[in-house]
């Protein structure tokens, strides 16, 4: 004890990266749980700008090792380059470890999920086209790779060839592509696990023996509550559990290990690709955040779709979390606009509701019932002390918490570490 997590409380893209970077000064341990290299944490500090999809935020702090849970699904490729990146400048990589039971993000996967993904022609998902959902499907039929599978060369024979008719099937039978050839697939993994053996390690147990020694254990998580293979909104989600009880799950822990889970918000609402976001603001207002805010995809580069604050959403993600304090990101995105629009509750079918319909045919009947707020014109940018907001801003937050249910103990005042207004310690 104790084990905190970080998670996206709405439908990603809320500022992870930065909140994890500067809680990490206080943990012992900092382990990514879940997704692969779908996800992008921007992390800005005194090494300068990162742009990380697989190597934990806490890799920058020389106290804490920087885990890769056996939950997430991870390229070999992206990950070796995401290490020389770090490498290249400067950033000690020595204690970064990866679990044994991570699956292997396979080069087929990826060409299957590009392959699908335009299969599904207007109904597409939005996918990044990283092959994550295809590895999680072989994860979750039990012909999938793992990461302790590239250092056993019999093993991972089998294991590839059984994995490969299944796969040159669809390839060739569905998709009209070319099959992949066994042996140059063999050969490149087999190269992979040389490469990584630094790195992989059943890190679970040294997880639990860290808990169990009184080490303070942060759980990055990726993507956003809102995109929960089982609580988000159904089929316009991830494939993973990017909860806390994918937490749990993913590195290998108990609930009783856990002492805390902060949820990240950002001051309004945004998502990348398709389906329902029912406070979305189409042109006008949403352009000018998405420009002021710079709101494109990490990973994509995609303009992300913006909207107001979506109180309902909220609520529905911190019950699902139990949360126990939440973290305030992009509120000076915010300055200089009046009135600024909260939405408190739904419409649906001329009925008002408070609850969060989890299926799409719902939410998109849903219409926003907003409150507005007084803005503010003095700068919230680079604010250290909440006493120094203006009042209204002051008044946002405290409404935003209200709405909620959980203090907001940290508040986001820019991209760079020293850009926090912490009120209330998180990490203890």
């Amino acid at each position: 004890m104790p084990a905190f997590g970080v998670i996206g409380a709405q439908w990603g893209d809320e500022g992870k990266g930065k909140v994890v970077d500067f809680l990490s000064s206080n943990a012992d341990m900092v382990v990514r749980f879940a997704g692969g290299n779908n996800a992008g944490h921007t992390v800005i500090n005194d090494h300068g700008e990162f742009k990380l999809h697989l190597v934990p935020a806490g890799i920058f702090w020389p106290q804490a090792k920087a885990v890769i849970g056996g939950g997430t699904v991870v390229d070999p490729a992206a990950l070796l380059g995401e290490i020389q990146a770090l490498q290249a400048r400067g950033v000690d990589t020595s204690r970064l470890f990866l679990s044994d039971r991570a699956h292997v993000v396979m080069p087929y996967h990826v060409q299957l999920d590009q392959l699908e993904e335009q299969a599904r022609g207007n109904s597409a998902l939005g996918t990044t086209g990283r092959g994550i959902g295809p590895a999680y499907v072989d994860k979750t039929a039990r012909v999938g790779i793992r990461m302790g599978d590239l250092l056993d060369e019999e093993y991972l024979a089998t294991r590839l060839k059984a994995a490969l008719q299944q796969k040159n099937l669809l390839l060739t039978k569905v998709y009209g592509a070319p099959p992949i050839d066994l042996d140059e697939t063999y050969r490149q993994a087999l190269e992979f696990g040389t490469q990584l053996r630094p790195y992989i390690a059943p890190v679970e147990s040294a997880i639990a023996d860290g808990l169990a020694a009184g080490a303070r254990v942060l759980l990055e998580g990726a993507q956003g509550t809102l995109l929960d293979l089982d609580q988000g909104v159904y089929p316009y989600v991830t494939s993973s559990s990017p909860t806390i009880g994918g937490g749990l799950t993913g590195i290998g822990i108990g609930p009783k290990d856990i002492k805390g889970v902060v949820g990240v918000f950002k001051a309004y609402s945004t998502r990348v690709g398709a389906g329902p976001l029912p406070t979305e603001l189409h042109g006008g207002m949403g352009d000018q955040i998405r420009e002021l805010a710079w709101e494109y995809g990490t990973t994509t580069g995609r303009p992300r779709r913006v909207g107001w604050f979506d109180g309902v959403a909220a609520r529905y993600s911190a019950r699902v979390n139990g949360l126990t304090s939440a973290v305030l990101t992009r509120l000076d995105v915010l300055d200089g606009i009046d009135p600024v629009s909260v939405c408190v509750a739904y419409e649906m079918d001329g009925q008002r509701i408070d609850y969060f319909p989890t299926t799409p045919s719902a939410l998109e009947r849903c219409q926003p019932i907003y409150e507005e707020l007084p803005g503010w014109t003095q700068p919230t940018a680079a604010t250290t002390d909440v006493g120094a907001l203006p009042p209204e801003a002051r008044s946002y937050v405290k409404r935003l918490e209200g709405l909620i249910g959980a203090p907001i103990d940290l508040i986001s005042t820019g991209p760079r570490r020293e850009e926090s207004i912490l009120i209330r310690p998180i990490i203890t």
